[in-house]
């Protein structure tokens, strides 16, 4: 597995119960700040084989991005379930729910 990879795992792992963060949030912190596709592919193919959270990622405006009704409607019922909160327009409130983890430079070597 390579670097990038590893790392991404690694901080979706590490969203905690009740928060969230985006595909390029986590490609910024992963050492990538270009990569959110690169996230969208990990978190896509590898979200079973790792139990990765995965409902804790949604877009940079706070938006559910997952294209058929039902599994975006999961998804908001499990971040419900955590306590993540919803503005009346539908978009997670970030300034509330938003994970900024703190990461060092030898975090990312």
């Amino acid at each position: 597995m390579n670097p990038f990879t590893e790392r991404v795992i690694n901080i979706i792992k590490s969203i905690p119960i009740g928060k969230v963060m985006s595909y390029g949030q986590i490609a910024k912190v992963a050492g990538s700040p270009r990569g959110a596709r690169q996230v969208v592919r990990i978190l896509h193919s590898m979200s079973e084989k790792h139990k990765l959270p995965w409902h804790r990622v949604i877009n940079a405006k706070g938006e559910i991005v997952m294209k058929d009704e039902e599994s975006a409607y999961s998804q908001r019922t499990l971040l419900e379930a955590e306590g993540v909160s919803f503005l009346a327009n539908g978009l997670v409130d970030l300034e509330q729910s938003r994970y900024e983890p703190v990461v060092s430079e030898e975090d990312l070597i």
